[in-house]
């Protein structure tokens, strides 16, 4: 039996469940690094269908193997933490934590996956799998550098040789599925520059060095190097978002602060940014005579999909839920830290559309943002499908 029509037939009598266990951590929504009751929950469930979940060491995130442990080992992966954001919705399932929501998807993500191991745990007791599926539920994705590090360490990827995920998009109406080759998410790095110098009368600038002038050009100047610098096909984008410096008009201050990020697609050059950063400033305060000191932080790489991966989740999208669903997708330059698992292994992150037909867009990261519950039901359809896939053709060899 097919596996798509398996787990179609599957959800017809479960899919209700994994909307209430979506609601469930909807409405109990935890930090990064807090996930306790929801790592309890997803574990419960996992324990119900007769699998054994390994919880992380921190006692928030687990991962769980789906078939007899022999074969190709297919790592699904979701993320379980929220964002300290403020649930803005009048519903029987908003946020109970004050200051706190899943306005990113994450609970929905956690069903989905979870419905992946059940809907498989099933299919498996009649049709054994053609390897192990791995499913894989992170803490502290919203925080930089992440958990999936802290994964990885704990052995996540052992043995692993393919991972893939979906991410709710509300951009895209529900039943659509947006599949990319190439950069799809783009590296994340913090920048930090503090410029110091001896301090002085506004009226006599000459004898002293104007920090806020100085100041002034790495903000304009730093990302207009970079745009003359760095291929303008890897869309580096330099955004401060803080700038500090003196306390009264009339002094030119010691010491002045910039913060902002540094966000492009290309993985060479974002290797090469940090040294680029730091010899394009030195240059920039070097007529001034401000002591420059930059903290660069590369928190994320880009999420760089494997062409062939993302290949069969575009056959796996048609044969789970049609061609009609298959939609292209721009790239993003937010931060996804599902890029570090690619960084070791292959694999592709999609698009999952998630906006009612002719509903409101409320996008990620608002108070408002919501969900169209089918598509909890096309993600498992969709990343079963692909997953078995993805097993089935690492064991013949293709």
């Amino acid at each position: 039996m097919k596996v798509e029509n398996f787990v179609a037939a599957w959800l017809a009598e479960n899919e209700k469940d994994l909307v209430d266990v979506r609601r469930d951590i909807h409405a109990h929504p935890e930090l990064a690094w807090q996930e306790l009751r929801t790592t309890e929950l997803i574990a419960e469930s996992l324990n119900s269908s007769g699998l054994k979940p390994r919880v992380m060491s921190s006692g928030t995130g687990l991962w769980c193997d789906v078939g007899t442990g022999s074969g190709p080992v297919v790592m699904v992966r979701a993320d379980i933490d929220a964002l300290p954001l403020q649930d803005e919705k009048d519903l029987p399932y908003s946020s109970c934590v004050s200051g706190v929501s899943h306005a990113c998807g994450h609970d929905v993500h956690s069903a989905i996956v979870l419905g992946v191991g059940r809907a498989l745990a099933a299919f498996d007791e009649r049709y054994p799998l053609p390897g192990t599926i791995r499913l894989v539920f992170q803490p502290a994705e919203e925080v930089m550098p992440g958990g999936a590090l802290e994964l990885i360490r704990e052995g996540v990827l052992d043995s692993v040789s393919t991972a893939i995920a979906v991410h709710c998009d509300p951009a895209l109406e529900v039943g659509r599925v947006g599949i990319r080759g190439g950069p799809i998410t783009a590296a994340t790095d913090y920048i930090e520059v503090r410029l110091q110098g001896p301090g002085g009368h506004t009226s006599r600038p000459q004898n002293t060095v104007d920090l806020v002038y100085t100041l002034a050009q790495v903000v304009t100047g730093l990302p207009a190097a970079l745009s003359r610098t760095v291929d303008p096909r890897a869309a580096a984008c330099l955004v401060w978002g803080q700038i500090e410096a003196g306390s009264v008009p009339n002094a030119i201050p010691r010491d002045g602060l910039l913060r902002g990020t540094l966000r492009l697609f290309d993985e060479e050059i974002w290797k090469r940014a940090p040294a680029m950063v730091e010899r394009l400033v030195a240059q920039l305060v070097a007529p001034f005579g401000a002591t420059a000191t930059i903290e660069h932080r590369q928190d994320i790489p880009p999420v760089i999909n494997s062409v062939d991966i993302t290949e069969v989740l575009r056959r796996a999208t048609v044969a789970a839920i049609g061609e009609h669903a298959v939609a292209p997708t721009g790239q993003s330059l937010g931060g996804e830290d599902f890029a570090w698992y690619l960084q070791r292994v292959p694999g592709a992150l999609a698009r999952l559309g998630t906006r009612s037909p002719d509903g409101p867009v409320y996008d990620l990261h608002q108070g408002r943002f919501d969900v169209d519950e089918k598509a909890i039901g096309i993600g498992v359809r969709l990343l079963a499908t692909t997953a078995v896939d993805l097993a089935s053709a690492a064991a013949a060899g293709e």
